[in-house]
């Protein structure tokens, strides 16, 4: 067993859903009714692509920091 822990990113849905991405790897995103409900699926995500990519034997990502910020756009 192996333990990688890979930074995501939520933003709320306009249905009001939790939509959650993983930016290390292509693709990876979930959703959920909550916060709690969202990371747990994500989790689950990550580790089915995870376990997909190893079975096409390619190298797992590297997990990196992932930093989030806000900008003023004057309009």
């Amino acid at each position: 067993m192996h333990r990688e822990i890979y930074p995501v990113v939520i933003q709320e849905g306009e249905d009001g859903k939790y939509v959650v991405t993983c930016p290390a790897i292509e693709g990876c995103y979930s959703q959920g009714d909550s916060i709690p409900d969202a990371l747990a699926n994500i989790k689950e995500a990550i580790a089915l692509c995870l376990e997909v990519m190893a079975e096409r034997g390619e190298a797992w990502p590297v997990p990196t920091t992932t930093l989030l910020s806000e900008v003023a756009v004057e309009v």
